[in-house]
């Protein structure tokens, strides 16, 4: 009789005597809790076939491990005295469970079954939407305290709070922005004989006081982010004196420039941050290709780099030195062949060194020189001691080296520069 009074899956013939699935479609049909989850179909049954869960109310949802050992029955009436008398009531709620579960034992096993367990983390949003807005609460609403509330007073003296009117205990200063802002609701008052068009201008009149304040606040805020009550008095001049800032590159000032818009969305120290994070980035990425480079001549101790790095610098000096004496040599060597074309030919040791160059560029000998040369002083010293004389220059000479010769002569001090 014991063995008739049992009941067994279809599917994998497992006692399901504590709690089965029924199918409300198809007759004969249970199922255990495994072979439902998983989807089984067997004959006529399928998957989608409505269900009826049968049970005694004995087994337990959260496993045997549980503190409490609550049934499913208990479960599903602390659901429904939840849903009845809502949360908090737990006096209420363990007399719907029943006597065997105190107001205690109700709060202890929902909050931490409910809401701090499991099913809690997985149903609970961490933002609820299409929540209702509090205008209350301190979240910047239109009614929020959070426009009035005060912040942490500014760190300077008396005699400093005195120079600004600053009053710290309310953080508010004698003079605020807009000072006659609060007339707009000094003589406001609600009265129920007032009309929708009365309403309607006073609640007009709030809405302004409250941007005036959100102004107010906004300014405020504006001066502690980019410190400008410190400014103002003079002590961010003495903070740089005695924190020296890094030196800042042509190509951070450049990047700083281009970023000028992003001032509006960032504080200062925010922006300034963000600049020396990006100097911290360059010094690293330097360093890493430093010691990729050591890595690559089979450098793998820091102590070996110092060795490296002196060896390395003498063979940067050492090749230096060649460069420079290589192009010494090379000065020297086109200064010579410079004179190539006249060096050799006669009169050529009397040239100063300005001449051998004015006569490579003119392509004119040396001898050729010297006989314009002697002629033109010649006729430049008769007519200064008012001898009327007739220059005979070569024929050789036209008009164009003529009139070179003549200026660098001019430019040398031969002659003077109105006989040229």
């Amino acid at each position: 009789m014991a063995e008739l009074g049992k009941k067994y899956c279809v599917y994998c013939l497992a006692e399901v005597s504590p709690l089965r699935f029924r199918c409300t479609e198809c007759a004969d049909i249970e199922l255990c809790p495994e072979c439902f989850s998983a989807g089984a179909e067997i004959g006529p049954h399928r998957r989608w076939h409505g269900y009826q869960l049968v049970d005694g109310g004995r087994f337990t949802l959260w496993g045997a491990e549980a503190e409490g050992g609550w049934s499913s029955r208990e479960e599903q009436l602390l659901l429904d005295a939840i849903e009845q008398f809502g949360f908090g009531n737990w006096e209420d709620m363990a007399a719907h469970v029943g006597a065997s579960r105190s107001p205690q034992e109700v709060m202890e096993h929902y909050v931490s079954m409910y809401i701090h367990g499991n099913l809690g983390k997985a149903c609970i949003p961490d933002t609820i939407p299409n929540r209702v807005t509090d205008h209350t609460c301190p979240s910047g609403g239109p009614l929020s305290p959070s426009l009035t509330t005060p912040l942490p007073p500014l760190d300077i003296s008396v005699a400093e709070q005195q120079q600004l009117g600053y009053m710290p205990l309310r953080d508010d200063y004698e003079i605020e922005y807009d000072q006659d802002a609060e007339t707009l609701i000094s003589g406001l008052s609600v009265n129920y004989d007032d009309d929708d068009v009365e309403i309607e201008l006073k609640r007009a009149h709030v809405d302004m006081y409250v941007r005036k304040l959100k102004e107010r606040q906004r300014r405020k805020n504006i001066a502690r982010d980019y410190n400008l009550v410190p400014a103002f008095l003079g002590k961010d001049k003495k903070d740089k004196e005695k924190a020296p800032k890094r030196k800042i590159t042509k190509e951070e000032k450049e990047l700083r420039l281009k970023l000028r818009p992003l001032y509006q969305f960032m504080s200062c120290k925010e922006f300034e941050d963000f600049f020396e994070n990006m100097h911290k980035e360059r010094i690293l990425r330097a360093k890493i290709r430093e010691l990729q480079r050591y890595r690559r001549n089979g450098i793998t101790k820091m102590e070996e780099s110092a060795e490296y790095e002196a060896a390395r610098h003498k063979r940067e000096k050492r090749k230096e030195n060649k460069n420079i004496a290589s192009s010494k040599r090379g000065k020297e060597e086109g200064k010579e062949g410079e004179f190539a074309a006249i060096e050799n030919l006669p009169g050529f040791e009397l040239l100063s060194d300005r001449e051998k160059v004015l006569c490579s560029s003119l392509n004119l000998s040396p001898a050729r020189y010297v006989t314009v040369k002697t002629i033109i002083i010649k006729d430049h010293l008769q007519k200064r001691q008012g001898i009327p004389s007739k220059s005979r220059l070569p024929s050789y000479l036209d008009k164009v080296l003529k009139k070179r010769i003549l200026n660098f002569l001019t430019e040398s001090g031969w002659i003077s520069r109105d006989a040229s």
